[in-house]
């Protein structure tokens, strides 16, 4: 089983549009796929058509507070699954603030689930926070969606220290599997500028595929699916599918 956090602290990078979608490519080429939602807003679960609405439903927050995961997980379709979040989750790191080892929460929950999936996909908050500390200490490996524009790229150090600090101290097997350009115009210089930023902080980690800004992608989430299932000939599914072969080869390049 591989974990993969996808992690920017800067909200409107993508992040969730490119987890739910690669996700979502995962489980069409008949990977098991569990996505697990640390976002207090439940936007990638509301991007999979399962928003939270009974207080009686398991959410991320109750597996952070100790329940079974395997209870809390729910079917999305065939070979794709989803914990969901909802606004419980914005008091979880208050109240796991005193909780010794609590990095450590999720890794040793979804060490329960092994045999159940090929890859888990984390879309962590936009923040560096407990929550975040906490998927990149269950994580193997990490994806970096960067919104084209120096706004996005100010927080890109911060980033990194952090980065430094998990593998020190509670992660040292966490690698960057990729940085990946969102919302990306090819005929803007200033896109163009910011790639050769991005570079220079992750050197050799900029996926080739990128992705544009794209309609269908932004009304997929809306109609609570996938871009695949939402509309299989866009160009947001291309790159997405594009992107899920960049990850599978370099996955298989680690082997």
């Amino acid at each position: 089983m591989k974990t993969i956090a996808f992690c920017n602290e800067k909200g409107g990078s993508g992040k969730t549009t490119t987890t739910a979608n690669v996700g979502a490519s995962l489980a069409d080429r008949g990977k098991r796929v569990l996505l697990i939602d640390l976002d207090s807003q439940g936007s990638l679960s509301i991007c999979n058509g399962l928003q939270v609405i009974g207080a009686d439903e398991l959410t991320t927050h109750e597996v952070l507070k100790g329940h079974d995961i395997k209870e809390a997980v729910k079917p999305v379709y065939e070979n794709l699954s989803l914990i969901p979040a909802d606004i419980r989750l914005s008091g979880t790191e208050l109240e796991l603030a005193s909780v010794p080892g609590r990095e450590f929460i999720l890794k040793e929950a979804l060490s329960e689930l092994e045999d159940n999936y090929d890859y888990v996909l984390l879309d962590c908050p936009p923040s560096l926070g407990i929550l975040t500390l906490i998927a990149l200490t269950a994580a193997e490996e990490l994806v970096v969606p960067v919104k084209a524009d120096y706004l996005t790229l100010s927080g890109m150090s911060q980033l990194v220290d952090v980065l430094k600090v998990v593998k020190r101290r509670m992660n040292p097997k966490l690698e960057i599997l990729g940085v990946l350009a969102t919302l990306y115009n090819p005929r803007r210089k200033l896109d163009q500028q910011v790639i050769a930023q991005i570079e220079k902080y992750f050197p050799g980690k900029l996926f080739k595929t990128k992705i544009s800004q794209n309609t269908a992608l932004a009304e997929a989430p809306a109609n609570g699916t996938n871009i695949f299932v939402y509309d299989a000939n866009s160009t947001g599914a291309k790159q997405y599918s594009a992107l899920t072969d960049e990850i599978l080869e370099r996955e298989e390049d680690k082997k």
